[in-house]
């Protein structure tokens, strides 16, 4: 399989598509749907909203995360 791409800034994240590498609840593909702002503008971005596409449940994350090829693969494979 090709190399991940890792990401660099949380700013590009907005909207995009993932897939879990180890489903639970049925959720496999997920959306960003939010980037959580901190209260101080200073500040960098740590953490975002996904959703799930199946269920619409919605969890945060810190996006990092999505750096982690044995969690998350990017796009709806």
């Amino acid at each position: 399989m090709n190399s991940a791409k890792r990401i660099t800034t949380p700013k590009k994240l907005l909207k995009s598509k993932w897939t879990a590498v180890t489903p639970s609840h049925k959720e496999k593909h997920f959306m960003v749907t939010k980037l959580i702002v901190p209260e101080q503008a200073e500040q960098a971005i740590e953490y975002i909203e996904i959703e799930a596409v199946h269920s619409k449940r919605v969890q945060q994350i810190a996006w990092q995360t999505l750096n982690d090829s044995s969690i998350w693969l990017q796009g709806w494979v």
